[in-house]
């Protein structure tokens, strides 16, 4: 692995002088009553602003402090004046851009492209206070504001759509935000290093144009330097399957078998089978331009392949993507933090609150992380559809014992409401603390893009002892009552330590565990990445064994995802099947929903499985698009809801399975409805319908349908009313 300089060891800023601020600037005001005449860097953000480790800017603001520099805070100002973002005047540095913890567009749309009535990153919830595509937005308008200060784009909206991308929300492949921003310079992933190497580089003199070597950066050139080799991505990506561990650019042989051509002064190198040794560090892949992605799926899906192949701090090549006449350039992902490095990001002065000038409006995203402690970051899972490996990195980065239970104590003693009960000690999983590759080589030649699947590898430690020494000094601390595991749970390594298992159950679980297995069929996991069905059962048996033991009645929430890549509809159908045989009725089921730059949006947008080698007669994936499907298999997860039986019945008679449509325990779903569901005029709801319009139509005059098709009843057949009515429920319900 690459090593890095200490992310602390730089000399600070002169303007280290003026201290530390209780928080960091919003106004004018705010700025004069520290001293400041200007700021240095202006953090712009589509959240609110609370000093907080869990929000980014929060974080990367008090990094930037640290390093001497006056950094104000612009949080969700009015995209469509740029007077909004002059508030805090010209920074001497640059504008740090970002949309917030979320994606914007993820923020505001449900996976079927609903507006969201909420926001939970916005005081009150208040929906609509940031734009669509907030960090392209916000980039504009600060070049309206200020013409010439550097602008560097980061945060998670940044790193998704580093480059071309299948956007859900258009329906096609946008271009990388760095040109549709113009933007200065992209940082990518958890960006402390980079970020604090940019604004020291830009602080000693140097100009943005001419920082290009910092990992984890991206920026637009017209070529690639004189000194670097050029290889297409079509020549690398030859390596089969991914579990077999390949390394293209290690294997030795004779240079001579491979062609080489000149462009623009660069050497093209056409590799033979992977038969060459580069210089890894002047190496840049090419991957297919930005129109060759939109206009074949083919080649989107081979980028999206060969982009995740190269994720590896340890052995990735910058990538080269042309977009028309420039090109968007990527550095190498960022050298992962040390724990060291990790522990001072957590213990800077935050005062773990809301900006003051938020009064006592509520925030929802802090309300529920404010007792909660993050204990590392990245996630070596590899679910296909979760963007978490995309941004943080596959290689985890823990915290020491120590830093943790320093923040307990500090929640404890400091944070006003704080009543003895810690939310959650985890991070994106909750069980990959400190869990490390066996060997520092192997992790640095590894392209596996799951350290968990098919199996578990063998050289992953899979050690849980360290998280249960936590668990057990943090709980034990005075003052505190309970600490809940909220995480997400990885059960298939969880059930390689039962020790663990029963330390979470026993002490750790507030009645419910979530967890996610999320399908129980083998077409749409092998698409996800995700374990079979029995590792849950495996987990299943042993929670709630430990359950038994403690005396305590505990259930297991598992969630489900519809609609994902490679899911047919009878693979919702056994779904379904299962979960009435195990007795679950998911409330909330969670729809797939296309992020940028994920596997699985590939697979959604090109019905390719990148998973494997990619060409034109490679494995097709089955794709749910269109609403009217998209709902069915969401109903299958939600087959006791009397809403879905009418769409369900539909299906089950179309799929052959009619057998399944009764009033018998071993059925799916009942042949009756309820009175009012379905959308149907059928049941006393259409019944009132019915008659409201009858007695509207008769004041009016006017006969209705089936009066002007039957004759006058005669006197003999008038019956008392309401009572055709009565008669009519009381055989429905037979």
């Amino acid at each position: 692995m690459h090593t890095a300089k200490n992310l602390f060891s730089h000399r600070q800023y002169w303007a280290k002088r003026f201290g530390i601020a209780p928080v960091l600037p919003m106004s004018r005001e705010e700025m004069y009553e520290l001293g400041w005449d200007s700021c240095d860097i202006i953090l712009v953000t589509g959240d609110a602003y609370v000093d907080h480790p869990s929000f980014g800017m929060a974080m990367i603001g008090r990094l930037l402090e640290s390093q001497g520099f006056r950094v104000g805070i612009l949080s969700q100002p009015n995209w469509q004046d740029k007077n909004a973002f002059m508030e805090l005047g010209q920074p001497n540095l640059f504008f740090g851009i970002t949309a917030g913890n979320m994606d914007s567009m993820v923020n505001r749309y449900t996976a079927d492209r609903r507006l969201r009535n909420n926001d939970a990153y916005t005081p009150n919830g208040e929906a609509g206070k940031r734009p669509d595509r907030s960090v392209m937005v916000y980039s504009q308008r600060v070049r309206e504001a200020y013409k010439g200060v550097p602008v560097i784009i980061g945060g998670i909206e940044a790193s998704l759509r580093r480059i071309a991308h299948y956007d859900h929300w258009s329906g096609k492949v946008r271009k990388s935000v760095l040109p549709d921003s113009k933007a200065d310079m992209l940082v990518y992933g958890n960006a402390e290093r980079a970020i604090t190497e940019i604004a020291h580089r830009l602080a000693n003199g140097e100009a943005i144009s001419d920082i290009k070597d910092v990992r984890g950066t991206a920026y637009m050139c017209k070529t690639a330097p004189q000194d670097w080799s050029i290889v297409n991505s079509t020549d690398v990506d030859k390596p089969g399957v991914i579990e077999q561990h390949p390394d293209p650019y290690e294997a030795q042989a004779d240079c001579d078998k491979n062609k080489t051509e000149t462009t623009n002064n660069k050497v093209v190198v056409q590799l033979d089978a992977r038969r060459v040794k580069l210089d890894r560090d002047r190496t840049v892949l090419r991957l297919p331009s930005f129109e060759q992605v939109a206009g074949d799926k083919v080649l989107y899906a081979h980028a999206s392949r060969v982009f995740h192949m190269e994720t590896n701090p340890g052995n990735a090549r910058a990538l080269m993507q042309e977009h028309g006449q420039r090109t968007v350039w990527l550095n190498p992902p960022p050298i992962p933090l040390t724990t060291a490095e990790m522990d001072r990001l957590f213990e800077f002065p935050y005062t773990r609150q809301p900006h003051p000038s938020y009064g006592k409006a509520k925030l929802p995203a802090w309300e529920m992380i404010r007792f909660s402690i993050n204990i590392m970051r990245g996630c070596f899972g590899g679910c296909t559809f979760c963007s978490i490996t995309e941004h943080e990195g596959r290689i985890i980065q823990s915290r020491s014992e120590d830093s943790i239970i320093n923040e307990i104590e500090t929640i404890r003693d400091t944070v006003p409401g704080f009543t003895g009960n810690i939310s959650d000690l985890g991070g994106p999983t909750a069980n990959m603390y400190q869990l490390t590759c066996k060997s520092e080589k192997i992790e640095s030649a590894c392209r596996r893009l799951s350290c968990v699947y098919p199996d578990i590898c063998k050289n992953l430690n899979t050690n849980h002892k360290p998280l249960i020494n936590l668990y057990r000094r943090a709980r034990n601390l005075k003052g505190i009552k309970k600490i809940f595991i909220a995480s997400g749970l990885r059960y298939d390594l969880a059930v390689r330590s039962p020790e663990y298992v029963k330390e979470l159950v026993q002490h750790h679980v507030g009645g419910y565990l979530k967890i996610a297995p999320e399908h129980t069929e083998t077409g749409p996991l092998s698409k996800m990445m995700k374990p079979g069905i029995g590792s849950y059962d495996k987990f299943k048996e042993m929670f709630e064994k430990f359950s038994r033991q403690a005396g305590k009645e505990q259930y297991l929430i598992p969630y489900f995802i519809s609609a994902h890549p490679g899911t047919t509809d009878e693979d919702m159908l056994n779904l379904a099947l299962w979960l009435k045989k195990n007795k679950f009725r998911p409330d909330q089921v969670q729809a797939f929903l296309p992020t940028p730059l994920a596997i699985a949006s590939a697979m959604y947008h090109t019905a390719k499985n990148p998973l494997k080698k990619v060409n034109r007669e490679s494995e097709r994936v089955s794709v749910v698009r269109g609403d009217k499907r998209r709902r069915l298999h969401k109903a299958f997860l939600r087959y006791h809801d009397a809403e879905n039986w009418p769409m369900l019945r539909a299906a089950l008679k179309r799929m052959g399975r009619s057998d399944l449509i009764g009033n018998g325990k071993q059925h799916l779903v009942p042949s009756w409805q309820p009175a009012g569901t379905g959308g149907r005029p059928e049941g006393a709801r259409g019944y009132a319908a019915k008659k409201k319009q009858a007695a509207q139509d008769k004041r009016s005059g006017k006969k209705t349908a089936t009066q002007s098709r039957r004759k006058p009843a005669s006197k003999k057949r008038v019956i008392s009313k309401g009572s055709s009515i009565r008669k009519k429920k009381h055989v429905h319900r037979k």
